[in-house]
């Protein structure tokens, strides 16, 4: 009889947050949210950096997923350039375990 009384208060509970979000979805529309990159203080690479969002989100979105592997490698590269300078050498490693 409490597992019944449980269920029962659980799904009125629901239910209360049910009917709360109907009320809510019943309202006026809301309208198209646009968003767009503020471009009238940037020049440059900046600027055309923004205005490529604006115009294509898709050439936006190819851009930035080629450039962030490129600039990995990049900023890789440039690290082991500087570790090997400094002495420190990854390229053989000795265990040190025995």
């Amino acid at each position: 009889m409490c597992k019944l009384w449980t269920k029962l208060t659980g799904v009125m509970v629901m239910a209360s947050f049910v009917v709360s979000d109907i009320a809510l979805a019943a309202g006026e529309k809301a309208s198209p949210l646009v968003i767009v990159a503020d471009t009238r203080r940037l020049t440059g690479w900046e600027a055309w950096f923004a205005n490529l969002y604006n115009e294509s989100h898709v050439y936006f979105t190819l851009l930035t997923v080629i450039t962030i592997p490129v600039v990995g490698v990049i900023l890789g590269l440039i690290a082991d350039l500087v570790m090997s300078h400094i002495g420190i050498d990854l390229k053989s490693r000795e265990l040190a375990e025995h």
